[in-house]
């Protein structure tokens, strides 16, 4: 409970109490009222201990009742007590203090008629405390099924997206492997052909078979991603994959649990980052840092090479790639040239996609169908 919480139920305690004691007879002494207070004021930790409030509130009132022999308004504090009980669940203690409160009430109050009117008042509370209990039930259950259905609608949206991730593979493949294929196969029989006869192979038909040798790859490396996520796991296997190629990596990895979507993520920007730097950059060293902190998974992959920070730089289709993945996840990037010379990379992922990963194309298309 908040502090505006308890502060409120001691206003309504105190309220209870006012009326109680203002209502008390002339004759009323100094212990009677003393209980009639106490049961009144006990009202205000209904909340935290309902049964307890039940018992102090009814023995209290009951003591007031045969010492002062009080009217109707003496059983305000109990009716409270008893409707709170049996919202909180406990109807049969509430139903045994209402008629214990009653029977002192019949013998010592102001007769039949008031006793009951006060059964009545008795039956009211128990009755809308169960009442209040069913609709706070209700309104659990209804949030439950509100937070499966959300739970079960993203299931479904990731679903969808990743149907369709592999149905743009299989166009991909079916569309572009084959004549890519065919031009490769072409490209490599003139190679083969002019060779064999000892003619100069001219530089187009070199470029046409390097440009279709490369595209396979990028196209093979494109179906890979769509129809495999890739788990962080296999960033050590990337870095290990550099390494044979000649490229010195220093790899601080990140051995803890990650959601599925950071994962996947990480791994693609180490991938892209090391491939960058092997191609283009010329680096000796590259530095590899997965790292944790303050929510969010950050990965920087920092090499020594050749880019000038004076120079104009404008990110690859790799790089506006990579930004694409980050900024669905709801992260940052930062890639460009150091002022001390070489590349940096550094991606910031929060650990709390689960609101992010709507923001996908494909899973905001997978909803929309």
């Amino acid at each position: 409970m908040t502090w505006r919480g308890r502060a409120a139920d001691g206003v309504l305690a105190a309220v209870v109490c006012a009326l109680v004691v203002a209502t008390a007879p002339d004759g009323a002494g100094g212990p009677a009222l003393a209980l009639a207070v106490a049961g009144s004021l006990a009202l205000a930790g209904y909340r935290p201990a309902p049964r307890v409030t039940l018992a102090v509130t009814t023995l209290c009132l009951s003591g007031y009742v045969a010492l002062a022999e009080p009217g109707a308004a003496a059983a305000l504090p109990v009716v409270g007590a008893v409707h709170t009980a049996a919202r909180a669940g406990h109807r049969l203690v509430g139903a045994v203090a209402a008629l214990l409160f009653l029977a002192v009430f019949a013998g010592l109050g102001e007769g039949l008629n008031t006793t009951l009117l006060l059964a009545g008042w008795f039956l009211c509370a128990v009755v809308t405390g169960l009442a209040d209990q069913n609709w706070q039930a209700y309104l659990r259950q209804t949030e439950q099924r509100a937070l499966d259905a959300e739970r079960t609608r993203e299931e479904v949206a990731l679903r969808r997206a990743g149907e369709e991730r592999l149905r743009i593979a299989r166009e991909l493949h079916d569309s572009l492997t084959h004549s890519i294929a065919v031009v490769k196969l072409q490209a490599g029989v003139a190679v083969h052909l002019a060779r064999k006869r000892g003619e100069e192979v001219p530089p187009a038909l070199l470029a046409i078979q390097e440009a279709s040798g490369e595209a396979m790859r990028e196209l093979r490396a494109t179906l890979v991603v769509l129809r495999d996520p890739g788990p962080v796991a296999r960033v050590k296997e990337v870095v290990e994959r550099a390494r044979a190629a000649g490229l010195s990596v220093t790899l601080t990895d990140y051995d803890g649990e990650l959601p599925d979507e950071v994962q996947h993520t990480a791994y693609r920007i180490v991938q892209e980052a090391l491939t960058n730097a092997a191609r283009h950059a010329g680096a000796s060293e590259v530095t590899v840092q997965l790292t944790v902190g303050d929510g969010q998974l950050e990965v920087v992959v920092a090499d020594d090479g050749r880019a000038d920070p004076d120079a104009g730089f404008e990110p690859g289709i790799g790089l506006t790639g990579m930004r694409e993945r980050v900024e669905a996840l709801g992260g940052t990037l930062e890639c460009g040239p150091k002022a001390a010379g070489g590349f940096l990379v550094r991606a910031q992922l929060p650990l709390s996609v689960h609101e992010s990963r709507a923001q996908d194309p494909l899973v905001r298309a997978s909803e929309a169908k």
